[in-house]
C-alpha cells in the first residue's frame, strides 16, 4: 500500500485516490472503536457529522507530506482519546480544529450545527494558531486570550497539545528554519505547559522531538548509546527488581514492577549539568511499582513497599520525594526513592497507585475524573486562579509577559507555610519578597525582611520546600528598582512595577509643572504637540519620561532657547544626522566584501552583510547557526545550540533570519575550551604544544586553578572553524590524565 522509498530520509507518499479513501476511512473507524467506552446515546451521529463536515471542508488540502489534509485532524483526535484521555466533545473539536482557520466554515456554522461549548472551544484553538508568526505584542496577547480561555476551559490547552504533539511527530517535511522555530517554541512554551497539566509522556515526548531538530548530534549519539546498553540495562533491571518482587508476592500485593529508559533529552541535560559523559550518567532508567489499591489504603500500601525497597537497598535520604502527603499542583502524586543497588550504581525508583499512574500520565483530564462529585477547590483551580489575576491585572509588560509566565506558572513548586500553618504555593526559586506579594500587595510593598523557621532574613532569601515564613513590615518602606531584580513571580513584578510608575507619575508632576512654566514664558501652550516635539528631540519614549527627567532634573531644558516659535508651536532645531549607534566593546561588529564573506544570508543579495557574533555562545564557522535582526545591532549571530536560541525563536520569530557560513580559512574566531584532569607535573606543558606546536593555533588566554589534586583550565583560542576546533578537542582527551575537554560559552 504504501511504499518505503526513501527520498532525502523521509518516506514519499504514494497512494492513489481509492487507496486514500480506504485509508482515511480506516483512521476514522479506528478513532470510533478508541472512543467506543465513552459514547452515549446519539453521540456516534455526531462525530461522524464532524467528521464529515471536516472531511469536505480540507478535501483539496494537502500536508507536506503529500498526504491528504484531514489525516491530522484524525491524528490529534487519537491523541486527545488515547493519550490524554479525553471524550466525545474534544474529539468533535479536534476534528474541527483547523475547519475556521483554514477552510470557508465560520464559527456561526460550529455553533448552528454543534452548540455553544463546541464553538467556544474551536474558537479558541483559531485564536492559539494565531499566534505562531505574529509579531511579539501580538503574540503576546493572542497568548494572553489562549491563557485565559485556558482558565474557562482547560480543554482547548489539552487539543492544542495533542495538535503540537502531531506536528513535533510529522516535522521532517517542513523547511529546516520551520523546523527549527517550531521545535523551539515547543521547548519553550508547549512541554513545559504539557508538565504543568500532568503529561508527563507528551511532555517527554514534545522534549525529545525537540532535540532531535536543535540538537541533531548529541540527539543522535545518545539514541544510539541508548541502543547499544539496552541489553546490558535490561539484564541490571532483571537483577535489582528480583528480591523486590519476591517480597511483594509474599504480601500478597496486586501489583506491577518494570524499569522504563530516562528520555534522551533528560540525559542529555543531566550530562550538561554534571559535565559528565554518557557512560558515566547513573540514571538512566528508573524502577517503577505500580499497586491496585483501595482508595483508602493507598499511602499506607506505598510506604510498606518503600519499606520493603529500603530492607533490600540502603537509600539516599536527601534524594527521598514525597508527593503523597503533598502533591504537586498539576496533581501528580507518588513517593520517590534513591537507592544504592547492584554493583554501587544508584538506582531511582518510582511508587505509585493505579489511579496515582493513571493521573500521572493523562494529566488533568483523569483529575477531573476522580474529582467529580467533590466540591473542593483543588490546585489546578487556585492555578487558574493566580493565571486569571496577572492577566487581568493591567500593565503588563508584552515583551516580559511570556518569560513571567513561564517563571511563575510552568516552573517547579515548593511549598512554603505561613505562622499560622497556611500552604503558600510557590514557583522554584521564588524569595522572601515573593511570598510577601503572596500573601498581599500591601505587605509585599511594605517588606523589610522576613524569618524563615524563626531566623532573621533579608527579603531576597531563596525558599526552599518546608520554610515557614513570617514576613517583616514597615509604613516606611517602599519598593524600588532593584526589587525586580529579586523577584520571580509574575504577581510580585507586576505589583512592584505598578507602585514604581505611581511613584515616578507623582515625581513627574513636578516636571510638568515646571515645563509649563517654561513654555508659559516662550509664549506657547503645553499641547500634546509640543510635547510630542519635545519627546523625540530628546530621544524620549513618552510624556511622563519627559516630565519625570525634567522633576529629577536630568533634562535642564536649556535647548529650549534653540527652539523656534511658530504661532503656538515649537520647531526643534535641525539636527545634524545623529552617527550610527556604536557597538558594544564586547562584540565587535565584522563586515566583509563578498570575496571574503563568511556569512551568507538566504534571500539576500547584498554586496556587504554587516553582522555581529553573540556574547552568550560565540559562534565559529561550521556551528549551525541563525540570525536574529536586533534593534540597534542589526543582525546578530547565534548558534542553533546557544542558550537564548530557544526563547528567541519562539518569542520573536519573525526577527530570525536563516543564515549559513561560507568558506574561508583566511580569518580566525576567537573561542573558549575547558580542560579538566588529574594536575600532574607538565600536564600544562603538554596541553600547550598540542595547540601551539602540533596544530599551530594561536592561544588569546590561559588559566590554571588547582584544587586537590584536578586542575581546571580555561583557554581562549583563535580557530578557523569548527573542524580545527573539534580536533583541537579530540587531541586534548587522548593526553593522559585529562578527564574532560570541552567548549564553553560564558566568560
Amino acid at each position: 500500500m504504501k511504499q518505503t522509498t526513501k527520498t532525502n530520509e523521509l518516506i514519499k507518499y504514494t497512494l492513489d485516490e481509492e487507496e486514500e479513501k480506504k485509508e482515511i476511512l480506516r483512521r476514522y473507524r479506528s478513532l470510533l472503536r478508541a472512543l467506543r467506552p465513552k459514547f452515549k446515546k446519539g453521540d456516534k451521529e455526531v462525530v461522524r457529522h464532524a467528521f464529515e463536515m471536516a472531511a469536505d471542508a480540507h478535501k483539496t488540502m494537502r500536508r507536506k507530506s503529500g498526504e491528504p489534509y484531514i489525516f491530522h485532524p484524525i491524528a490529534v483526535a487519537m491523541i486527545c482519546v488515547e493519550e490524554i484521555g479525553l471524550g466525545v466533545r474534544s474529539t468533535i473539536c479536534s476534528l474541527l480544529h483547523d475547519t475556521v482557520e483554514d477552510t470557508d466554515i465560520s464559527i456561526d456554522d460550529i455553533t448552528r450545527e454543534f452548540g455553544n461549548e463546541i464553538a467556544k472551544i474551536v474558537d479558541g484553538l483559531t485564536k492559539i494558531a494565531t499566534v505562531v508568526d505574529a509579531s511579539t505584542t501580538q503574540q503576546t496577547e493572542n497568548f494572553k486570550k489562549i491563557l485565559l480561555t485556558l482558565t474557562d476551559d482547560p480543554r482547548v490547552i489539552l487539543i492544542k497539545l495533542a495538535d503540537r504533539l502531531h506536528n513535533m511527530r510529522t516535522l521532517d517535511w517542513m523547511k529546516p528554519e520551520k523546523q527549527l522555530k517550531i521545535a523551539s517554541e515547543t521547548v519553550w512554551v508547549y512541554a513545559p505547559l504539557a508538565h504543568r497539566m500532568g503529561l508527563y509522556a507528551i511532555k517527554t515526548e514534545m522534549e525529545d522531538l525537540s532535540m532531535k531538530y536543535l540538537e541533531p548530534q548529541e540527539y543522535r549519539e545518545i539514541a544510539k548509546k541508548l541502543a547499544e546498553t539496552k541489553r546490558e540495562r535490561t539484564r541490571y533491571i532483571n537483577e535489582f527488581i528480583k528480591p523486590i518482587k519476591e517480597k511483594l508476592q509474599a504480601s500478597e500485593f496486586d501489583f506491577e514492577i518494570y524499569g522504563r529508559p530516562k528520555s534522551i533529552h533528560s540525559i542529555w541535560n543531566k550530562m550538561k549539568k554534571k559535565g559528565v559523559l554518557f557512560e558515566e550518567v547513573y540514571d538512566l532508567f528508573a524502577i517503577r511499582v505500580l499497586l491496585n489499591s483501595a482508595p483508602e489504603k493507598e499511602k499506607e500500601e506505598c510506604w510498606k513497599v518503600y519499606s520493603m525497597i529500603t530492607d533490600s537497598y540502603t537509600p539516599a535520604p536527601e534524594r527521598l520525594r514525597d508527593w503523597l502527603s503533598n502533591p504537586k499542583s498539576n496533581g501528580y502524586e507518588a513517593l520517590h526513592t534513591t537507592v544504592m543497588g547492584p554493583q554501587g550504581k544508584w538506582v531511582e525508583v518510582q511508587i505509585r497507585t493505579q489511579r496515582m499512574n493513571e493521573i500521572a500520565e493523562k494529566g488533568l483530564a483523569a483529575h477531573w475524573k476522580y474529582k467529580e462529585g467533590t466540591n473542593n477547590e483543588d490546585r489546578f483551580d487556585q492555578w487558574f486562579g493566580q493565571i486569571r489575576e496577572m492577566i487581568s491585572s493591567q500593565g503588563t509588560d508584552s515583551i516580559d509577559f511570556l518569560q513571567d509566565f513561564k517563571t511563575s506558572f510552568l516552573a517547579e513548586e515548593i511549598y512554603v507555610y505561613t505562622p499560622k500553618g497556611d500552604v503558600k504555593m510557590l514557583p522554584k526559586g521564588s524569595c522572601a519578597l515573593d511570598f510577601a506579594f503572596a500573601i498581599h500587595s500591601a505587605v509585599g510593598q511594605k517588606c523589610i525582611g522576613a524569618k524563615v523557621n524563626h531566623k532573621l532574613v533579608p527579603i531576597g532569601y531563596k525558599l526552599r520546600s518546608g520554610d515557614q515564613v513570617e514576613i517583616i513590615t514597615s509604613n516606611k518602606q517602599k519598593p524600588n528598582e532593584d526589587w525586580l531584580n529579586l523577584v520571580v513571580t509574575a504577581k510580585a513584578k507586576n505589583r512592584i512595577k505598578d507602585a514604581l510608575k505611581e511613584e515616578k507619575r507623582n515625581i513627574a508632576e513636578d516636571g510638568k509643572y515646571t515645563l509649563s512654566r517654561k513654555l508659559e514664558n516662550l509664549g506657547v501652550p503645553a499641547s500634546t504637540y509640543n510635547i510630542d516635539e519635545l519627546v523625540t528631540f530628546y530621544k524620549l519614549t513618552s510624556h511622563l519620561d519627559l516630565f519625570y527627567n525634567i522633576a529629577i532634573k536630568k533634562i535642564d531644558l536649556k535647548e529650549l532657547k534653540e527652539f523656534t516659535v511658530s504661532g503656538d508651536k515649537l520647531e526643534s532645531p535641525r539636527r545634524e544626522k545623529q552617527e550610527k549607534i556604536p557597538y558594544s566593546e564586547d562584540v565587535e561588529p565584522k563586515q566583509f566584501s563578498k570575496k571574503d564573506s563568511e556569512l551568507i544570508i538566504f534571500g539576500e543579495s547584498s554586496d556587504k552583510i554587516m553582522y555581529t557574533l553573540a556574547n552568550c555562545c560565540h559562534p565559529i564557522p561550521g556551528d549551525d547557526v541563525f540570525g536574529f535582526v536586533s534593534v540597534g545591532k542589526g543582525l546578530i549571530i547565534h548558534r542553533i545550540n546557544c542558550p537564548n536560541a530557544a526563547q528567541l525563536m519562539a518569542n520573536q520569530g519573525h526577527r530570525i533570519v536563516k543564515t549559513k557560513w561560507a568558506k574561508n580559512k583566511e580569518i580566525s574566531f576567537l573561542t573558549r575550551v575547558e580542560i579538566v584532569g588529574v594536575d600532574d607535573v607538565g600536564v600544562i606543558n603538554k596541553i600547550t604544544n598540542i595547540i601551539s606546536g602540533d596544530l599551530r593555533i594561536n592561544i588569546s588566554a590561559l588559566t590554571i586553578e588547582s584544587e586537590d589534586g584536578l586542575f581546571k583550565g580555561k583557554v581562549k583560542v583563535f580557530v578557523h572553524d569548527k573542524e580545527e576546533l573539534d580536533e583541537l578537542v579530540k587531541r586534548l582527551k587522548q593526553l593522559d590524565g585529562i578527564q574532560r575537554v570541552e567548549r564553553f560559552d560564558n566568560e
